[in-house]
């Protein structure tokens, strides 16, 4: 068989992390599907998909570590590898994330807390990392400036969230001490999810600020 050229081994590498991509986000929806069905198998399955995901990981990272000693990648296709390098890294940490969701989901037993709405605010996640991935595989630079702003509102979603659960924890009577410890597993448990899903949003800005430094050798965005 015909070895490959290095042209095909950097376009296969772009192909691979966009199914990474592909599969993290799938990780994400059932993870947000476990939560609003409290779907305790869904949740499982999620918690051991991890290993899929670490394995993709791995395999990609000694991918981009084979192209950068054996072919001494110069410019652009340096830039490339070095962004895809990161990228691959924050799709393993949403992947993460994603766990981390599973595991509350099966940790609760009760929803308290109804005016905060999980799911639209995992919706809003899902697709800045799928506009993401999409301007990574596209190499679209507005669309990664874009992913900047639309950060901010995301940040001030969580916030507006987390401070109607203070809100509401602050207004509740406790009861026994029992009852109060129930409670704040409840609210600490809804708070993590909060800050995860936010944190998710911050990993597709991070894969924008590569893709931008990528195409553009633009840091503009990398923080």
């Amino acid at each position: 068989m015909a070895r490959k050229s290095y042209q095909e081994q950097l376009e296969e590498l772009r192909e691979d992390v966009c199914y990474m991509g592909e599969v993290v986000m799938e990780r994400l929806r059932m993870g947000l599907d476990a939560i609003e069905q409290k779907d305790e198998d869904l949740a499982q399955e999620v918690i051991e998909g991890d290993g899929e995901v670490n394995r993709m990981y791995l395999d990609l990272e000694k991918d981009c570590i084979d192209l950068l000693a054996l072919q001494q990648p110069v410019a652009s296709d340096l830039r490339f590898i070095a962004s895809t390098f990161k990228i691959i890294t924050d799709l393993e940490r949403v992947g993460d994330l994603a766990v981390n969701l599973g595991e509350y989901t099966k940790d609760a037993e009760r929803d308290l807390f109804p005016d905060v709405d999980v799911q639209t605010m995992g919706d809003l996640t899902l697709e800045m990392i799928d506009d993401a991935m999409v301007a990574y595989d596209t190499e679209n630079v507005e669309q990664c400036r874009d992913l900047a702003v639309r950060d901010d509102d995301l940040d001030h979603y969580a916030e507006r969230a987390s401070g109607i659960v203070v809100r509401d924890l602050i207004e509740r009577e406790l009861g026994s001490p029992d009852e109060a410890e129930l409670l704040l597993q409840d609210v600490s448990r809804l708070l993590l999810t909060i800050r995860d899903l936010e944190r998710v949003g911050d990993h597709a800005v991070n894969i924008a600020a590569r893709t931008l430094y990528m195409v553009e050798n633009d840091d503009e965005l990398i923080y």
